[in-house]
């Protein structure tokens, strides 16, 4: 049942006095403005943004000083709440990956499973590593381990790759605090502790389903080997001892040296991103063996670190529920359980959990924590630049258009998100595009929803976002390369892997929207 809640437009009286049609063609022209110059002209999503942003108020007849204010004051308050989440989210994946604590926890789980249950391990694996990282650092360090596990136990690749590969997707677009789900929630007023229980419900059905299950399907499409020529490429040129090819249960070799990720793989040639960013997005991928650790983090260490930013987001959103206003435990909570200070909390304990007790030195530990800073700069612009065009949209009048139209039909409006993202996302192959540009089109329709379906709104847009990742689409080169697959191969595998967990994740949405 819908309730009334506060309006997301930024102003009560519109910066235009057109008209509704008017209104309605200055958002198409401004999006099909923000698609030509990504999708044709090759622009970066955050200078498209821009002038998407300038095509809106020129058609809408927007004063240009409104225009420009509204941009800076969406712009800076999307950096803010958003930014920082992004820049402490890379620093403690990159510190996770050079330490060798992921590694840890992948050599952990794959020295207690079988044969036959290694596709559900490597689901797990990925889901714990995805957790606090970007789907391009989690490629990086996962992919040398899936094809060394390919050539150990003989596994089809699809089988087990499949699973890892869904799993960071699902994690990437639907759970906090990845930058999607977060600048949704920031855009359209949600609640991020309820946004984050509910994304969660919803990422394991859809993990199951799109990953083990899919991938026995997904085998028979695309029937490939792990080759031993490619597992050394991806090493840079010769495999490690304990690639040995055998049939037995995979084991690591205690000689293996304890520190660094795992094969330390390079990035292909072609530069690709990762889900729905464009190339320049993923250089956060680019030097994660650049520290040098003498030994791994212990296993419960590294298991802590990659779970303690959620639990205290979580434990906040417990408080915010149960505990009564005003009450020290709920202040406490709230205050931890922040996702900014939930984030810098996991970075620090980082530092000694795994950094120092990796053998890294204090310099190597803040060399680490820096180098996964300039990689996300273009992430972070560009979720800014989508906050400024956001802001533009509502405080145009566009948003309370297209509101209105929505309340006159009969049409959901989670589905309606969908749907909206589903279109920027096969047009971008941007997933964050997909995201911002969503928000802000369907960000009208919040005054009428509860705040549970307000976050089951931003789960709708997030699993829209992740609909038929194609050629357009960054983050299909680096499947496409680092598996060594054809671009057909890639299409019925990556592709349609993308658009189960796209459904599969709205009618989960849908379901819950049924309860809530």
């Amino acid at each position: 049942m819908f309730v009334s809640g506060p309006p997301v437009l930024a102003t009560d009286a519109p910066l235009s006095n057109a008209g509704n049609a008017q209104l309605l063609l200055a958002a198409v022209l401004a999006i099909a403005a923000v698609v030509v110059l990504i999708v044709w002209a090759k622009f970066h999503p955050f200078l498209a943004l821009m002038i998407g942003t300038g095509v809106l108020g020129a058609v809408a007849w927007v004063p240009p000083q409104d225009v420009l204010s509204a941009f800076i004051d969406g712009l800076g308050t999307t950096f803010g709440s958003v930014g920082l989440l992004i820049a402490l989210g890379a620093m403690l994946g990159k510190l996770l990956a050079d330490s060798g604590g992921a590694n840890e926890i992948v050599d952990r789980i794959i020295n207690r499973v079988g044969r036959e249950r290694m596709p559900w391990a490597m689901a797990l694996i990925a889901a714990i590593i995805g957790l606090p990282m970007f789907f391009e650092i989690g490629v990086v360090i996962l992919v040398p381990i899936i094809i060394l596990v390919g050539l150990r136990t003989r596994l089809p690749l699809m089988k087990i790759g499949i699973p890892a590969l869904a799993a960071l997707s699902v994690l990437h677009g639907l759970v906090p605090p990845h930058p999607g789900p977060v600048t949704a929630i920031g855009l359209l007023h949600a609640d991020l502790g309820r946004t984050l229980i509910f994304g969660l419900i919803v990422a394991v059905p859809t993990l199951i389903i799109a990953g083990p299950l899919l991938a026995t399907f997904l085998d028979r499409l695309v029937p490939v080997q792990a080759s031993e020529a490619h597992a050394a490429a991806l090493m840079g040129g010769a495999l490690p001892a304990t690639t040995t090819v055998t049939r037995d249960e995979p084991t690591v070799d205690p000689d293996t040296p304890r520190g660094g990720s795992f094969g330390g793989a390079p990035r292909p040639a072609s530069d690709a991103g990762g889900v729905g960013e464009t190339a320049q997005e993923s250089r956060v991928a680019r030097d994660v063996t650049a520290a040098a650790p003498t030994r791994r983090p212990p296993f419960a260490a590294a298991v802590l670190t990659m779970v303690l930013p959620v639990f205290l987001m979580l434990l906040k959103a417990i408080a915010d529920l149960s505990a009564s206003e005003g009450s020290r435990v709920r202040d406490i909570l709230d205050f931890i359980g922040d996702p900014s200070m939930a984030l810098l909390i996991g970075v620090l304990v980082a530092m000694v959990a795994l950094g120092a007790a990796s053998g890294m030195s204090r310099e190597q530990v803040q060399g680490s924590l820096g180098s996964g800073l300039p990689g996300v700069a273009s992430i972070m612009l560009i979720v800014a630049a989508g906050g400024g065009f956001k802001t533009v949209l509502s405080d145009s009048g566009v948003a309370a258009v297209i509101a209105d139209a929505a309340h006159n039909s009969s049409l959901s409006p989670l589905l309606l998100g969908w749907l909206v993202a589903v279109g920027v996302r096969l047009a971008t192959g941007s997933a964050t595009v997909a995201t911002v540009t969503t928000a802000g089109i369907v960000g009208g329709l919040a005054a009428d929803l509860s705040s549970s379906h307000l976050s089951l709104l931003v789960l709708a847009v997030g699993s829209g976002s992740l609909f038929f990742s194609h050629v357009n689409d960054a983050g299909f080169w680096l499947v496409k390369e680092y598996f060594g697959l054809t671009v057909g191969q890639t299409l019925k595998s990556w592709s349609v892997m993308e658009t189960v967990i796209s459904v599969v994740g709205l009618l989960c949405v849908l379901i819950l929207s049924a309860i809530v």
